[in-house]
């Protein structure tokens, strides 16, 4: 009896251990899994789709590895320079290309992309080096239509970190990230601070990439966004090498930043000619 009692107490005890850790396990599986439709959860549009705008546009598709990519290319008579507009994760390019009048109004041409499983781009993001050679497939598209004027390349949210690897790989005037993040690894222990860096498999080390560009820098970040604090933008002038300015904006959250004057005055005054 006192051994069967003895093999009861170990099994219980046992049981008390093992169950929360194969919870743990399972919970960190399942975010393993489903990284995707988290960090992307882009909203698909009709093929068919019209876009309609009241600034001059051309629709652009981008042959890429086993997808096409749709993009926005607006365009002026005589345009001081580009934008290469690298949007963040949610949305498409229907409600991402709000700023396009903004752009106009201060002369200068604007090309958006869709990513992959985003509005009308086909096929889905496998890779976070899947992505970065989407985006440079889509810059040696339309880069070389500018080689006489400034390009900007400009990334938002998610996109800052797209723009950084961008920005270390080509040649361009000027680069803004607007609420950047350090990395995504930061961003997923915000949520779980025991996250193993490994499990996360889009790590976006924007913290790691931002000595190595070459162009001058803006960050431009809201003083009151809950989602990526402004310490991030804090961190990154600390580790950037070349010129970089931090422009926060007083009162300004996640996605509202664009609609305040202090930043539309802030990216009209460093805009190259």
């Amino acid at each position: 009896m006192a051994t069967n009692r003895k093999t009861l107490l170990v099994k219980g005890f046992a049981a008390v251990i093992l169950t929360p850790v194969l919870a743990i396990v399972a919970f960190f599986g399942y975010l393993f899994a489903t990284q995707e439709s988290r960090i992307f959860p882009g909203t698909p549009l009709p093929s068919d789709y019209d876009f309609e705008f009241d600034v001059p546009f051309e629709e652009v598709t981008i042959p890429v590895d086993g997808a096409e990519l749709n993009a926005l290319h607006f365009r002026q008579p005589n345009p001081r320079g580009l934008i290469f507009f690298l949007h963040g994760n949610g949305g498409n390019l229907a409600a991402w290309t709000s700023e396009a009048e903004y752009y106009q109004s201060i002369n200068y041409d604007m090309f958006m992309l869709d990513y992959r499983g985003y509005g009308k781009s086909t096929g889905r993001i496998e890779s976070e080096s899947q992505l970065h050679l989407d985006v440079r497939t889509a810059w040696d598209r339309v880069a070389p239509q500018y080689t006489t004027k400034p390009i900007v390349i400009y990334g938002r949210s998610l996109g800052t970190a797209l723009a950084a690897k961008l920005a270390v790989d080509v040649d361009s005037d000027l680069v803004i990230l607007v609420s950047p993040f350090t990395s995504m690894i930061a961003m997923a222990r915000q949520q779980y601070p025991l996250l193993p860096e490994w499990l996360v498999r889009y790590p976006m080390r924007t913290d790691q990439r931002i000595d190595d560009i070459a162009a001058p820098i803006l960050l431009v970040h809201g003083s009151a966004d809950r989602l990526i604090p402004l310490e991030h933008s804090k961190t990154l002038v600390e580790s950037a090498a070349a010129a970089t300015r931090l422009l926060v904006i007083s009162g300004a959250g996640h996605d509202d930043i664009h609609l305040f004057g202090d930043y539309l005055t802030g990216l009209a005054a460093v805009l190259p000619d």
